[in-house]
């Protein structure tokens, strides 16, 4: 996973529309338009991988926007890697969608709750799990980022690369969809305290933010609101990790 560090485009749907958050709160959406045409976007754009959440799931629990999902499937070629997340609860769920062609399922609140989901999904797909360590106020919170755990996130990855996570993606809330910039201490800790990759998400609002991030350690970083709203081009930050 991540032979090489990507830089990877979010499309974050919620009733069936690709949206960004400020700070993971609901209300403070900002829409973009149709999840194929942004994904198809990024793709022609040179992505690599695509990150899919289906908000409405993270926060009710059930995948409502499962739809526009599969559309996103249909449209993008095998080569793609499709990372997903949001209201997938069970490992029955999780299994389906790794074999409906989803490269990496990510578990948040299941993990959370159910610790042991992420071994019983990576016996059958030992590449398949993600698990997400959204952390606000330093603390991993779960719910679409409304209720916090109290576990502290390297001590909880530590935990989850144990039971066979192939990578945490880890989103610092405070300064998620800000366009502020990016915090590395928090990424720095998560790298030095497991051995398997960690996608960097939150904040992002340069290349100079990529770059950090990658100088963190980070294996990947999920951008969202800085590519919608133009702050950078996909291409001239792929070109800036790849040293060209």
């Amino acid at each position: 996973m991540c032979p090489e560090f990507e830089v990877v485009p979010a499309v974050d749907m919620q009733d069936g529309q690709v949206v960004q958050l400020v700070g993971g709160e609901r209300g403070t959406e900002k829409t973009y338009g149709d999840p194929v045409a942004a994904a198809q976007r990024w793709v022609d754009a040179g992505a690599r991988a695509l990150h899919l959440v289906d908000l409405d799931g993270a926060f009710e629990g059930d995948r409502e926007n499962a739809d526009a999902i599969g559309a996103v499937l249909d449209a993008v070629d095998d080569d793609i890697g499709v990372q997903l997340g949001g209201g997938i609860r069970t490992a029955e769920d999780a299994i389906s969608l790794l074999s409906q062609g989803v490269d990496r399922v990510i578990l948040g609140t299941a993990a959370v709750e159910n610790p042991d989901i992420v071994a019983e999904i990576g016996e059958a797909y030992p590449d398949g799990v993600l698990v997400s360590l959204d952390a606000k106020g330093g603390e991993v919170v779960v719910s679409g980022w409304t209720e916090g755990t109290g576990l502290d996130p390297a001590e909880a990855a530590r935990r989850y690369a144990d039971l066979g996570a192939a990578g945490i993606l880890f989103t610092d809330v405070d300064v998620e969809g800000r366009l502020e910039g990016v915090r590395t201490d928090p990424v720095e800790r998560l790298v030095a305290a497991v051995d398997i990759p960690v996608i960097a998400s939150g904040g992002v609002a340069t290349i100079d933010d990529v770059l950090a991030l990658e100088d963190a350690g980070a294996a990947a970083v999920v951008v969202g609101s800085a590519l919608y709203e133009g702050e950078f081009t996909l291409e001239a930050a792929q070109r800036a990790v790849d040293g060209q």
